[in-house]
């Protein structure tokens, strides 16, 4: 091989590595921002499942994601309620749980007590609600020992028996199905430190003397999904006794399609006039546009306020409503009017070259003919991103949403919700229902995003790529 073969291939090999350095660099950058953006949803999600968001020292994996609990949970809550999936307590039930303790030489291992406390789930939204007691119905069976070995416990090396008691709890006679069974096991001292159980208990309470079980038979998806569950069940409309997170849903779901349908007639219609039709102060109208979309919401925040409770000057009394305060229409009316997307659709408008139209204008078509026959089907990439961007700035909405709708808790929407959950829940540390209820509404966001990410990526595009 020549000299100058010998350079030309080396050079070849160092062309190579560099672009596969390049490339690798890429990469490792876009994991890197995939990390930072995603990491605070992904740690929110595995927090969410947590029965115990304060636990010391705080994990990432928390027993929830552990499938063999999942199968010991199936397994009791077979025995609680013949529910594998969900637990329960149920007439019939014969519920046993076993719990190990280290005693140390020196000291007599005792049997623990074991109640089942009048424990009401939650708190706050679901206080007020009547809901059917497990201590009502439950009978539990004196604790026996059912194992006894000898071992080395703790950093230290203590030694002494690792002692397992078990703990049976029956459900006998007729009776009502009641959604979970706490129960609390106390030892008697806490020289008797506990080690382990069946099913890890929720919480251990009074600096280990008690293992408290929130529920102790919650089937296989009651435990993964409890508070994904309780999310449903414990938030409670005080008037109507209905699922107050279903409810936040079904507004907001209501509030973003009408404020989609506004959003896509004016952008259309007002976008395409300022691109096509000639009129006078056509670039005055096109101005007005581009300040309205430059002014701060706040700052038309009193006007706009006094405006709705006045319900427009009193317009709304001839519909029979005196304010438009505390409903959608109020809301609609102060949100869905945005100068963002009739920008976006005026550029795309312009982008269309106008020979298509004058083939159409030619063979006899109107405006309104040309708008929708013609540039109206060649605009679906714009409208695609138009859908998302105005269906996720409907859904996440917060600032008006808390100055419109205050009470009562029924017609608020889910953003607002979740701050009525922070406000309940979060001063008790319940933060596991407030994740849970944060990840099920970013779930529809998530999902439409997925669905429309190639008309949202060209429409984007168009919007701000004009030539």
């Amino acid at each position: 091989m020549s000299a100058h073969a010998a350079r030309r291939q080396e050079r070849e090999r160092w062309d190579a590595r560099r672009r596969w350095s390049r490339a690798g660099f890429a990469y490792l950058l876009l994991i890197f921002f995939s990390i930072l953006f995603l990491g605070p949803l992904l740690f929110a999600a595995l927090s969410s499942v947590k029965t115990d968001p304060l636990a010391y020292p705080p994990t990432l994996l928390s027993p929830q994601l552990s499938p063999a609990n999942w199968a010991t949970a199936a397994k009791l809550g077979r025995e609680g309620a013949n529910a594998p999936l969900w637990g329960g307590f149920a007439p019939g039930a014969d519920v046993n749980v076993d719990v190990t303790y280290f005693v140390p030489e020196g000291t007599v291992a005792a049997a623990p007590t074991a109640t089942v406390p009048r424990r009401r789930p939650g708190g706050g939204l679901g206080a007020v609600q009547q809901i059917l007691y497990a201590a009502d119905h439950a009978v539990v069976a004196p604790v026996v020992e059912v194992g006894r070995r000898q071992g080395v416990h703790g950093p230290e090396g203590a030694t002494g028996e690792f002692v397992t008691y078990r703990v049976n709890v029956t459900y006998e006679g007729e009776g009502p199905k009641i959604d979970r069974l706490p129960l609390d096991v106390e030892a008697p001292s806490r020289k008797q430190e506990f080690v382990s159980s069946t099913l890890p208990p929720t919480r251990l309470e009074r600096l280990g003397l008690v293992a408290s079980f929130q529920a102790v038979t919650p089937g296989a998806l009651g435990y993964l999904l409890g508070n994904y569950r309780r999310v449903f069940t414990e938030a409670r409309s005080i008037t109507t006794g209905n699922s107050l997170f279903l409810r936040w849903t079904w507004n907001t779901l209501v509030y973003a399609f009408f404020r989609v349908i506004v959003a896509l007639f004016i952008a259309t219609t007002a976008g395409y006039a300022l691109a096509r039709l000639h009129f006078r102060g056509r670039n005055l109208v096109f101005m007005l546009v581009l300040f309205a979309q430059m002014v701060p919401l706040q700052v038309l925040f009193i006007s706009n306020y006094l405006v709705l409770r006045d319900g427009i000057w009193g317009l709304s009394s001839l519909w029979g409503q005196t304010t438009l305060l505390n409903g959608l229409p109020g809301l609609l009316f102060v949100t869905a009017l945005n100068a963002g997307p009739v920008f976006i659709m005026k550029q795309f408008f312009e982008s269309i070259p106008r020979e298509v139209e004058e083939s159409a204008m030619i063979d006899g078509a109107s405006y309104w003919s040309r708008f929708s026959r013609v540039v109206l089907p060649m605009a679906r990439p714009a409208l695609g991103a138009l859908v998302i961007l105005s269906f996720q700035g409907a859904w996440n909405d917060f600032f008006w949403p808390l100055v419109v709708l205050t009470t009562p808790e029924d017609i608020k929407t889910l953003p607002i919700g979740l701050l009525t959950f922070r406000n309940v829940y979060g001063n008790s540390g319940d933060w596991g229902l407030i994740l849970a209820g944060a990840i099920l509404s970013a779930l529809p966001v998530i999902v439409l995003f997925v669905v429309f990410q190639r008309y949202f990526m060209e429409g984007v595009s168009y919007g701000g790529g004009k030539e």
